[in-house]
């Protein structure tokens, strides 16, 4: 397969078929599972009810179960999960030595993390009674043994100042003391004593003015002073058992760490076949299996499962990309340069079987659109920088799955910067001014030139509407859809529509203005007569929905008489209206390219009012700090705008998604990267 085949389409897919020997079913199990390559069709329906139940779905039950465990102690343990570069596996996992095992180190685990869990809560009540007591640290009083009286009630509390007056009011019912013991301009410490047979009018008259109680700890007595140093001992006694208890977990875990780490791949793998085993078709003596794998790799498939069984049998059969194929799962060829396009493309839909993949179109026209509105080449550099920084995890880690396509996008900007003649916001006499060399644009300045920046962009979207128009044929074509190559809302018709539409409306009418694209403006002045054609294929365009119909022998026309009819005009109508909207508003959007390249001139210029003109400390600090914003903020404006152009202007005129992803019996996650 070409590498240019490979990439502009899905993986070319097989459909195999496997009659499995019982004794063989563990060994091709393995052979399915440990390559990544076999896409597994559910064939529990192809087997035999009278069997009775699958013992292999009670071991994967049992295999996820002690998975989960040991990744469970692992992270108790403080190990992270890895993996043997050298993925053997002989069999499925013992249940009972495995189970035997896990039980073992869990036991020994869990009497160490037990304790130090215990601890942990412990230390957080302790921390919580200091915080209780610090209001009332220095009060000199032994406040706790008010509380043991039979015949007196208290209540201690902050409460907010303004609500003070009310608390006193609310009192005056009944007999109390009350005592401010620590004053506070916000929240003051009080304390109110009164009569146990009070004790509800004290509780709603601390409520009322939403006093907040503090409790102290029973079990130290004393004055709050003498409290507080309990407590402190206490903490300090309780961190450093925690840090023993810590140690212990951390020394069981370099002592059990081979054990584990080999129980988590056996019981993983095992796992994994089980749950493969149990969507195979059960027969009395054999077991039937369905999927499908890459025709390039079939052959080494094969071969694997000929090495695990003599006597299994193979059915493959070949699957074309032309047609409709909606059960044909879709494998993408994998390309770390390209996976941030992939990824964009994944968050609009997933290729189906025999439909371009977009992403080689999108890693052009993504960064091309970009760097066009935030043309400038320092801004550029230093996000191409951020961007390799992140994708290799030096910095700004968390955006790492982005560091590419920052980094292509800055690269774009950087040209586009070079061909304005920006830098860091500087272009033109402010170059020499203020950086002390000379540097002009080597094409256009957005801000001097910017009606024919603006007749640019729309020319540049007009180029991709027609590549895409294009596309959506080729597709069509390809998918032998012939309905909606002739008669769709992108096939012939629609596109000889949208040409004559450009030439009148874009050519003729604007034709006069600077905002004239110049491919319209050559379209206009061919000797072809656009204005008939133009009502000739408007035509098409109105019954498209008549003319699809007729080609694919359904009922040319939804409901009967006249009402029916009249509604179908009227539908008709609409139609080629909304088109002509359609490829106004879609054209007219790819405007906003030359806008922003605009715009990003303009914002500069208004750092630099911000400035001023005197090359100061300041100066210079107003503008690192006005370029920083620039970077971040019109820079994801400037993102979420070339998003929209593809998602709304570009993929929807021949990228329909909808496609089954692709997803092979693997042994681990890793897999799937690599």
């Amino acid at each position: 397969m070409l590498f240019g085949d490979a990439m502009l389409f899905p993986k070319q897919m097989s459909e195999v078929e496997l009659i499995v020997p019982s004794k063989d079913l563990v060994a091709v199990a393995k052979a399915l599972s440990g390559y990544g390559v076999f896409h597994q069709v559910d064939s529990a329906n192809l087997g035999l009810d009278s069997l009775g139940p699958n013992t292999w779905q009670e071991k994967a039950g049992i295999y996820a179960s002690l998975e989960r465990r040991v990744q469970s102690i692992l992270q108790t343990v403080g190990l992270t999960e890895e993996y043997p570069d050298k993925r053997d596996i002989d069999s499925v996992a013992d249940l009972g030595a495995a189970q035997a095992e896990v039980d073992r180190i869990e036991g020994a685990v869990r009497g160490v993390s037990d304790k130090l869990s215990a601890e942990k809560k412990r230390l957080e009540l302790l921390e919580s009674q200091l915080r209780q007591i610090e209001p009332i640290a220095d009060v000199n009083i032994e406040v706790g043994a008010l509380g043991k009286s039979a015949y007196m009630y208290s209540i201690l509390g902050v409460v907010p100042a303004a609500n003070i007056s009310r608390l006193r009011t609310s009192l005056l019912r009944v007999p109390h003391v009350f005592f401010i013991l620590r004053e506070d301009a916000q929240k003051p410490v009080v304390w109110i004593l009164g009569p146990r047979s009070n004790s509800d009018v004290l509780e709603r008259a601390a409520k009322s003015a939403y006093l907040n109680p503090l409790s102290l700890p029973e079990e130290f007595g004393g004055t709050p002073e003498q409290i507080t140093a309990t407590l402190e001992r206490e903490i300090e006694a309780s961190k450093k058992k925690i840090v023993n208890l810590e140690t212990d977990l951390a020394r069981l875990g370099g002592s059990h760490k081979g054990q584990l780490q080999k129980l988590l791949w056996d019981v993983h793998i095992s796992r994994v076949m089980a749950d493969a085993i149990v969507r195979f078709g059960q027969l009395r003596h054999t077991y039937v299996v369905v999927g499908w794998v890459p025709t390039a790799d079939l052959e080494g498939l094969t071969a694997r499962l000929k090495e695990a069984s003599r006597e299994i049998l193979i059915e493959t059969t070949d699957t074309g990309r032309s047609g409709h194929h909606a059960h044909v799962p879709v494998a993408l060829a994998q390309n770390k340069w390209l996976k941030p396009f992939q990824s964009l493309v994944g968050t609009y839909g997933h290729p189906s079987y025999g439909e371009l993949d977009p992403t080689l179109l999108v890693a052009f026209t993504f960064p091309l659109l970009y760097g066009a509105m935030f043309g400038d080449l320092g801004q550029g550099l230093l996000m191409m920088t951020l961007g390799l920084l992140a994708h290799n995890k030096i910095f700004l880690k968390g955006l790492q799955s982005l560091g590419l396509l920052f980094a292509y996008c800055g690269a774009s900007a950087a040209v586009f910067g070079y061909l304005y003649g920006s830098i860091f916001g500087f272009e033109g006499h402010l170059v020499e001014e203020y950086l002390h060399f000379h540097f002009e644009p080597t094409w256009i300045s957005p801000m001097e030139d910017i009606l024919n920046v603006l007749s640019i962009a729309i020319d540049v979207g007009i180029v991709i509407l027609i590549f895409s128009f294009l596309l959506s044929m080729f597709n069509n074509i390809r998918s032998r859809d012939w309905a909606h190559l002739l008669f769709g809302h992108t096939g012939v018709a629609a596109f000889l529509f949208y040409l004559c539409f450009l030439a009148l409306v874009f050519g003729g009418f604007f034709g006069s203005t600077a905002l004239a694209p110049k491919i319209a403006v050559a379209l206009y002045n061919l000797p072809i007569p656009f204005t008939p054609l133009l009502a000739v294929f408007g035509f098409f365009v109105m019954f498209g929905g008549f003319f699809r119909n007729m080609v694919e022998g359904h009922t040319l026309i939804e409901g009967r008489g006249i009402g029916g009819f009249g509604m179908f005009l009227v539908q008709s109508v609409m139609d080629l209206v909304e088109t002509g909207i359609s490829m106004l508003s879609n054209t007219l959007s790819f405007i906003r390219v030359g806008a922003f390249a605009v715009a990003h001139g303009g914002l500069s210029l208004a750092i630099f009012a911000l400035a001023g003109e005197e090359p100061t400390p300041g100066f210079w600090v107003t503008i690192v700090l006005g370029n920083l914003f620039i970077i971040g903020f019109e820079g994801l404006i400037v993102y979420i705008q070339t998003m929209r152009l593809h998602y709304y202007e570009i993929l929807g005129k021949f990228f329909h998604g909808g496609g089954l992803q692709f997803e092979p019996l693997k042994l681990t996650p890793s897999e799937e990267e690599a």
